[in-house]
C-alpha cells in the first residue's frame, strides 16, 4: 500500500471513529442539555482549567514524539508509559491537595469534590496514551476508532443514566471517569504492546527534547482557551460560560469532526517525508484543499440554520448561544487552515515558530474577549473570532519559512472550496427568504429543507462543475455512486 493509499486509508477509519464518536455525543448531548442546566456544563468547564492543564504535563509530549521517530523499539514505549504513569501519580495527588484552595477560589464547595474525581483519571491515562501512540505509528487506525467509539457510548450513556437519576452535575464528571476506564479495557484487548516499568536514560533524552518543545505548545494551546473559560467563569458566571461553552461546541463541530484524524494522519505521513520538500509541500496544500472542501459547507449550514437548530434540539433556555455560535463558525474557516499549518510545523520540529503564534495570540484572544464582555455573549465570541485569524496569519507566514511556497499556492488550494461554499450559500440564502416563516412555526420543517435543499445543491455542484483540483476526487465519488446503483439494480433483478 502506498502512502497516499495509507493515508486515505488511515483519515478513512479515524473519520468514522471521530465522526461517530461526535454523533453519539451530539446525540447523548441533546438529553443531557435537557436534563441539566447551564450553569452544570459550566461548572465542569470551570473544572477542564484545571485538568486540561495539568493533562498536558501528563503526557510530556512524548506520545507525539514516539509517533514522530523515525524507529522506535518496544523498550521506548515501555521508558514512555513509565514516565508518564509517574507524571500521573504525582498530578493526581497534587489535584487531591489544591482541591480544596481551587473551590474557595471559585466559592462554592462542589468544586473540590468534582476536581477529586477527575484527578483519578490520570491514573488512567498512561495506559491509554501509549497504546494510542504505537496504533498510529503503525497507521493502525481501525483498532483506534473501534476503541473511541466504544468508550464514547460507554461514557456518554452512564452520564445520560446518571443525569435522569438526578446527579445533576455529577454525572458529567463520573461519565468522564467511566469513558477513561472504557477506553483502557479496549486498548488492552486490541493492541498487543504489552507495557511495563522501564527506565532508560537515553531513550528519555531522545524523546524529551521534542516532547518538551510540543508540551510546552500544548500548554499554551491550552492557556489559550481556557484563560477566556476562566475570565469568564470569574467575571460572567458559570450560566453565562455554559451559554458560551454550548455555542462554541456547536460552532466547531464540523472541524471536530474532520479535522483531527486528518490530523492525526497527516502528521505521521508529514514526518515520514520530512526531508523531501516538494512532496511535503503537496501533502500540506492537499489536505488544505480537501478539508475546506469538506468541513466549509458544514459551517456556512450552520450560519444559517443555527438558532431553530439550538431551540429545536436543546430547548429556549439555550437560544440565547444562538447568534455567538454563528459567529463563532466564522472562526472554523480560520480553523480549518490552520490545523495543517500547525501539522507541517510539528513534522518539520519548526515548534518554536509555533510557541510564538500561540503566546501572541493569548494575549491577543484575552485582550479581544475582555473588552468584548461589554457586549455580552457576541463581543466575546467576535474576539475569538479575531484571535483565530491573527494565528492563521502568523502561522501561515512561519509555513512559508519552513517550505518555499508562495500565498498564491494557498489560494489555489482554498478556491475550490470557496466556490461551493458560495454557490451553497447562496442556495440556502434563496430557500431562507422563501421559507423563513418555518423558523417558527415549524423548526423541524425548516431544518428538515435547509439541509436536505443544501446538501442537494453542494453534491451537484462537487459533482458536476469542472474543478480541476477536484477531479481525482470527484471521479472517487462518482464510481462510489455507480457501484452503489448497479449493486441496487443488481439486487431488484
Amino acid at each position: 500500500m502506498t502512502l497516499g493509499q495509507r493515508i486515505r486509508s488511515g483519515v478513512a477509519w479515524l473519520l468514522f471513529g471521530n465522526s461517530g464518536s461526535q454523533v453519539i455525543q451530539f446525540l447523548f448531548g441533546i438529553a443531557l442539555a435537557r436534563l441539566l442546566v447551564p450553569a452544570d456544563f459550566g461548572m465542569l468547564a470551570t473544572i477542564q482549567i484545571l485538568t486540561g492543564l495539568v493533562s498536558l504535563v501528563s503526557s510530556a509530549g512524548m506520545g507525539q514524539s514516539l509517533i514522530r521517530a523515525q524507529s522506535a523499539e518496544p523498550r521506548d514505549f515501555e521508558v514512555v508509559f513509565t514516565l508518564q504513569l509517574g507524571l500521573g501519580m504525582a498530578i493526581c495527588a497534587g489535584l487531591f491537595t489544591i482541591a480544596p484552595w481551587f473551590a474557595r477560589f471559585f466559592e462554592n464547595p462542589l468544586y473540590a469534590e468534582l476536581l477529586k474525581i477527575s484527578a483519578l483519571s490520570f491514573l488512567l491515562r498512561p495506559f491509554a496514551t501509549v497504546r494510542t501512540a504505537w496504533l498510529s505509528r503503525e497507521m493502525n487506525f481501525k483498532r483506534a476508532a473501534v476503541a473511541s467509539l466504544t468508550a464514547t457510548f460507554v461514557s456518554s450513556a452512564a452520564s445520560v443514566g446518571m443525569a435522569l437519576a438526578g446527579l445533576g452535575v455529577w454525572s458529567l464528571s463520573l461519565g468522564g471517569l467511566v469513558g477513561a476506564l472504557t477506553t483502557n479495557i479496549v486498548l488492552h484487548r486490541l493492541v498487543p504492546l504489552r507495557l511495563r516499568l522501564r527506565y532508560d536514560f537515553g531513550v528519555v533524552r531522545r524523546h524529551g527534547a521534542y516532547g518538551a518543545n510540543l508540551t510546552l505548545i500544548d500548554l499554551l494551546s491550552h492557556v489559550r482557551t481556557e484563560s477566556i473559560t476562566l475570565l469568564l467563569s470569574k467575571v460572567a458566571g458559570p450560566a453565562f460560560l455554559g451559554l458560551f461553552n454550548k455555542a462554541e461546541n456547536l460552532a466547531r463541530m464540523p472541524n471536530r469532526v474532520i479535522t483531527p484524524p486528518t490530523g492525526q494522519v497527516v502528521f505521521r505521513a508529514l514526518s515520514k517525508v520530512a526531508s523531501d520538500i516538494d512532496q511535503s509541500k503537496y501533502i500540506f496544500y492537499r489536505t488544505i484543499t480537501l478539508l475546506s472542501v469538506y468541513v466549509w459547507p458544514c459551517l456556512v449550514t450552520l450560519i444559517w440554520v443555527v438558532e431553530p437548530l439550538i431551540a429545536f434540539l436543546y430547548g429556549e433556555k439555550w437560544v440565547p448561544s444562538a447568534e455567538p455560535a454563528s459567529i463563532l463558525a466564522i472562526a472554523g474557516f480560520f480553523l480549518t487552515l490552520l490545523r495543517p499549518c500547525s501539522v507541517l510545523l510539528q513534522a518539520q520540529n519548526r515548534l518554536r515558530q509555533e510557541m510564538l503564534v500561540v503566546a501572541i495570540s493569548i494575549v491577543a484572544g484575552l485582550t479581544a474577549c475582555y473588552f468584548g464582555l461589554r457586549w455580552g455573549l457576541v463581543g466575546v465570541a467576535w474576539g475569538v473570532v479575531l484571535s483565530h485569524a491573527l494565528s492563521l496569519v502568523l502561522t501561515y507566514l512561519f509555513v512559508r519559512a519552513a517550505i518555499p511556497t508562495r500565498l498564491a499556492e494557498l489560494g489555489r488550494a482554498v478556491a475550490p472550496a470557496l466556490i461551493l461554499s458560495g454557490v451553497l450559500f447562496a442556495a440556502l440564502a434563496v430557500l431562507d427568504w422563501n421559507i423563513a416563516q418555518l423558523k417558527a412555526r415549524s423548526p423541524f420543517a425548516y431544518l428538515a429543507a435547509m439541509g436536505i435543499v443544501g446538501g442537494a445543491v453542494y453534491a451537484a455542484a462537487f459533482l458536476l462543475l469542472p474543478i480541476p483540483a477536484l477531479r481525482t476526487e470527484g471521479d472517487r465519488w462518482r464510481g462510489h455512486i455507480m457501484a452503489v446503483r448497479d449493486r441496487v439494480f443488481s439486487n431488484r433483478r
